[in-house]
């Protein structure tokens, strides 16, 4: 009995969820974008338009190119909330449902009799079952993995997709893994990819094969260590994290790929950021801006430290301090002489309690916390962006990085706080990344 995780999958899941809505959409090529622009990206692509190459990250432009029947829908974060709630209820009713880590997936801890693999195929099947009874029409469907620990059982249930059932025993450990890619693992990215290229390891098989020691010297700390054990079926408890830094970045929509439009955005996502620590009674001691460009490799980027703080005010001139650089080398925007910005970021990071700061000399006055207060509730209360620093208005002109900050308890399935609800963030940035390096890739094969 060395089944010990369920893993569920829900395939295609935003695209799905528009399928289901809307039965005019089944059968056919569906993408979701987040807003209503050719310029922006796909964040979801139903399997009728992955068939012809659109995926996560494509532009909506290149996948009207691809794919010209393409359906592009825009992404209502509403219904994926309250479609991932009930899904979660259904699931729960064939077996008990873990902290989702995502907003189309979740974990499920297998014990007593239920790590038999006949039961646990037999609790899989339900929770098939249980999913097709509320969300008839077989829209919504599920790719489920079963594994000795939730790792094996995430990487089980993409291995047969849409709708599949995949289960990994003790015994079948390590050649099951051996037909996957290295970029197939949930953990490996492409900087990771590369560092294990220079360690020598070349597949899955030279992963399995390697000693703890180098896969630790390979990831440069007990994570290495930690993934032989998950790739060899260990079951090990969840690593504590304690929040490090609090950052934002934003794809600049071709309207904003200017000097003045990077320096809003930038504002913008700092003022994001400061809300942030105040909201979580933390000061930062350090900003890190990171600005990647059209065409370029190599990305500008500056870390300055200071006296811990939450004041938004501060903070945008240390940022700007940072972007405006030495006087006799000043332009309006640092990196490459007349590249265009492609994608902004701001990271604060040294993080600390408040009630752990000794002061500074030059922390806000009082009035000045008073002043952010008010501003925060009234943003909180009549909607972000209310009241904002003058620096942010070209951002807002173009609806660019939406403040999305939940000030208070999300309720479970409320539209007007759909879009603030953490799995639903979690899903975006993971398409900014996903959108990010696609467009690095597409600048790559058109050099040449």
């Amino acid at each position: 009995m060395t089944l010990r995780s369920l893993f569920v999958d829900f395939n295609s899941y935003f695209a799905s969820v528009e399928q289901h809505d809307d039965e005019a959409l089944r059968g056919r090529p569906v993408a979701v974008a987040p807003v209503a622009a050719e310029t922006t990206c796909c964040i979801a692509a139903s399997y009728e338009a992955k068939a012809f190459g659109v995926k996560t990250g494509t532009q909506v432009r290149e996948a009207r190119r691809l794919c010209p029947d393409i359906v592009v829908v825009q992404a209502r974060p509403e219904r994926y909330v309250h479609w991932h709630h009930r899904l979660m209820q259904a699931i729960d009713r064939a077996i008990p449902v873990g902290v989702p880590s995502s907003i189309d997936e979740v974990a499920c801890e297998l014990v007593g009799r239920q790590r038999q693999r006949d039961v646990a195929e037999q609790i899989a099947q339900q929770v098939k079952a249980e999913i097709a009874a509320i969300a008839p029409g077989g829209a919504i469907r599920c790719s489920i993995g079963i594994a000795p620990n939730p790792w094996l059982a995430k990487t089980a249930s993409d291995m047969r997709k849409p709708d599949g059932l995949t289960v990994i025993e003790q015994s079948d450990l390590p050649h099951a893994l051996h037909a996957l890619e290295l970029r197939d693992l949930c953990g490996i990215g492409p900087s990771m990819h590369r560092r294990l290229l220079e360690h020598g390891i070349h597949s899955v098989a030279d992963l399995t094969a390697a000693p703890p020691h180098l896969l630790r010297h390979a990831w440069g700390g007990i994570e290495g260590e930690r993934m032989w054990g998950l790739l060899h079926g260990q079951w090990l408890p969840p690593t504590k994290t304690t929040r490090s830094s609090i950052g934002h970045s934003h794809v600049l929509n071709p309207e904003l790929r200017s000097a003045e439009g990077a320096r809003a955005v930038l504002a913008k996502l700092l003022a994001k950021a400061a809300m942030r620590l105040r909201r979580d009674d933390l000061l930062s001691g350090a900003l890190a801006v990171h600005i990647r460009f059209v065409g370029h490799d190599e990305r500008w980027g500056a870390d300055l430290g200071f006296d811990p703080t939450d004041d938004t005010r501060a903070l945008l001139h240390l940022m700007n301090r940072m972007l405006d650089g030495p006087r006799r080398h000043r332009r309006a925007l640092p990196g490459p002489p007349r590249a265009m910005p492609l994608s902004v970021s701001v990271t604060l990071h040294k993080l600390v309690a408040r009630t752990q700061s000794s002061g500074s000399l030059f922390a806000p006055l009082e009035s000045m916390r008073k002043l952010d207060a008010v501003v925060d509730r009234i943003n909180a209360k009549y909607g972000l962006n209310k009241v904002y620093f003058g620096s942010m208005q070209t951002a807002l002109e173009h609806d660019a990085a939406p403040m999305r900050i939940p000030f208070s308890h999300i309720p479970e399935a409320a539209e007007q706080d759909a879009e603030q609800h953490p799995l639903w963030l979690k899903s975006m940035n993971q398409a900014k990344v996903l959108a990010e390096g696609e467009h690095r890739h597409r600048e790559r094969e058109r050099r040449g």
